[in-house]
């Protein structure tokens, strides 16, 4: 049975935001019953996903938001920052921020990221006979023409795309002229918006840029694939969790995301997604590691992105990528 230290009940409510289906299921089940067991706390959820949170926050305003704390891709948290929706962080009240790996402490004590699904390369291995080891295999392998798969625009991992491919072949990730030039090289792809497995599964595709932890549940299912940390370093969808500016239920807030940051929490959260522990003093347990690969030094090959660019070049990107691949 996890334990937490003792903290003393909360009078407000604390509404938790999370998203639906498997997300919902568990922060119900599992999540929730054991922060609210630490702390006496009285919480409720709130299941969206980033667009509709950031709709409410604007629609509700700056000095009543509906939520104490938010969780949300950072591609999201960075425009709701940038806007004033947030505080910077009381690094008092997160004591265990200070035991994240750098790639977690996000804008320099602004948030923190709880969750980190890293992307490398996914293949199957009984199509690809030669297995990709670098990035810009998808560019020189003969057999991946016409069999790549890639998240779209609307996902950050198709805009990680854009300046992974800017910063291989051109003067860096901001260099749009270069990427959806290479990019253009890559078509016909297929594309996908969030699921992938589906693509992999029938074979239509045999290389993707993806999560380690749904390569996992695909192996635990028989389905013959593989992924790979590219030399390059890897991309990863991030759970970035704000304080609200003007937070109703502040200190609560704050005892929860410290709850998601800690070793416990994040134990389970890697045994139930496959996701890597923030926490540097989280030992993966060696029955997790194949499903689990890139902990400790490895976090390092995870890139690191300019989501306010992202945000200000969005509208260019987006018809840019649309031109690209009709």
């Amino acid at each position: 049975m996890l334990r937490f230290p003792a903290l003393a009940a909360a009078a407000q409510e604390l509404v938790i935001t999370t998203y639906g289906g498997v997300w919902e299921a568990f922060w119900r089940k599992s999540l929730v019953p054991a922060f609210e067991t630490s702390t006496g706390a009285k919480t409720k959820l709130d299941i969206g996903f980033g667009r509709t949170f950031t709709s409410t926050l604007r629609a509700a305003g700056k000095d009543q938001p509906p939520y104490s704390m938010v969780m949300m891709n950072e591609v999201f948290a960075s425009l709701l920052r940038k806007e004033g929706y947030f505080e910077k962080f009381d690094l008092s009240l997160v004591p265990h921020y200070k035991d994240l790996y750098p790639i977690a402490q996000t804008g320099d004590g602004w948030a923190a990221v709880g969750m980190i699904s890293p992307l490398g390369l996914g293949y199957r291995t009984d199509l690809v006979q030669t297995p990709p080891k670098s990035w810009k295999d998808l560019w020189t392998n003969p057999e991946f023409q016409g069999r790549i798969g890639l998240y779209n625009i609307v996902n950050s991992a198709g805009k990680a795309m854009v300046m992974l491919t800017g910063k291989l072949f051109g003067s860096g990730p901001h260099d749009l002229d270069k990427a959806y030039e290479k990019l253009g090289e890559l078509a016909p792809v297929l594309q996908t918006d969030f699921n992938m497995s589906t693509l992999m599964s029938t074979g239509e595709i045999v290389v993707a840029p993806y999560d380690f932890g749904e390569i996992a549940r695909l192996k635990h299912q028989g389905l013959p694939v593989d992924c790979i940390v590219p030399e390059e370093g890897l991309l990863m969808w991030d759970q970035t969790f704000s304080i609200c500016a003007n937070a109703p239920a502040r200190e609560l807030a704050y005892k929860y995301i410290d709850f998601i940051l800690s070793p416990e929490t994040q134990l389970m959260l890697a045994r139930e997604f496959f996701v890597s522990p923030v926490n540097r003093t989280v030992e993966v347990p060696e029955d997790l590691r194949a499903d689990v690969p890139v902990y400790g030094e490895q976090m390092s090959r995870i890139l690191a992105w300019d989501w306010d660019w992202v945000n200000a070049n969005a509208t260019e990107m987006t018809e840019r990528w649309n031109r690209t691949f009709q």
